[in-house]
């Protein structure tokens, strides 16, 4: 792992060994007096145990967007406040999230909890993963999506007129889905630079700031006439592939 050893979150409490040239060779989080190793590699089976339950699914995406602390993410969640305690206990263990801050109300600590960042994906680890961890991740991917977009688009999301939604039915061979992967990661490089440039613009104009959402998904598709009939076990992902395997080769007009 490479990094600034001049970087590092000030809210992090954290272990690093760096070189003259400011790597960062090794990197653990403290939480409550025990060193966590960071979780670096998606078939970590840490990250695999906290994608296990929906609830620490929505934890993370809500610390993703702001710290809070249990309270504040029960009355989000609509769930007790003993079950929340007890998925950001699990997930603080797991490394995924940090305690931050704490405030005394009412006579009581309260702990406030920040996302920390999650492992990045390399083509090589997605390639060595299991399957049972590439099923748990998509399937956190599209929940969040979905519950991402639907609520965005209730409040208005899509009302801008230079707003986008576009879904392209394609027909590719190996260099096509190559190229098309390449034009991907390209795009996402972009998209990170304009969003630092404009964070930068932010800071020193005092500009107008807003969340915005981009998905992108690339993926081999089930066309719709291959999927199974409703009521037959259609989530099962040896079912899909062999759908997608056996989908006959015809053109598809793109669909939008």
């Amino acid at each position: 792992m490479r990094g600034d050893c001049h970087a590092q979150s000030p809210r992090v409490r954290a272990e690093a060994d760096c070189t003259s040239n400011g790597s960062v060779v090794r990197y653990g989080l403290i939480v409550r007096g025990r060193s966590v190793k960071p979780i670096t590699n998606v078939d970590d089976p840490r990250y695999v145990k906290a994608l296990a339950h929906p609830v620490r699914i929505r934890i993370l995406a809500l610390l993703e967007e702001r710290d809070a602390s249990p309270v504040q993410l029960a009355e989000h969640l609509d769930a007790t406040l003993g079950t929340v305690a007890y998925h950001v206990r699990t997930l603080e263990k797991l490394g995924l999230i940090e305690m931050v801050a704490t405030h005394q109300r009412r006579g009581a600590t309260e702990h406030v909890y920040a996302a920390r960042e999650h492992p990045r994906i390399s083509d090589e680890a997605w390639a060595s993963a299991s399957q049972m961890t590439k099923d748990a991740v998509i399937r956190t991917v599209l929940s969040q999506i979905g519950a991402y977009a639907t609520r965005s688009a209730a409040a208005g999301g899509f009302d801008r007129t230079d707003a986008h939604a576009t879904r392209t039915a394609l027909r590719l061979d190996e260099r096509g889905w190559a190229a098309l992967a390449k034009a991907t990661k390209k795009w996402l490089e972009q998209v990170q630079r304009i969003e630092t440039e404009a964070r930068t613009r932010v800071e020193r104009t005092d500009s107008e700031v807003f969340d915005a959402g981009l998905v992108i998904m690339l993926f081999e598709a089930l066309p719709f006439f291959n999927s199974p009939p409703p009521g037959s076990p259609a989530g099962a992902a040896a079912g899909v592939r062999q759908h997608i395997d056996s989908a006959p080769r015809r053109a598809e007009t793109p669909a939008t």
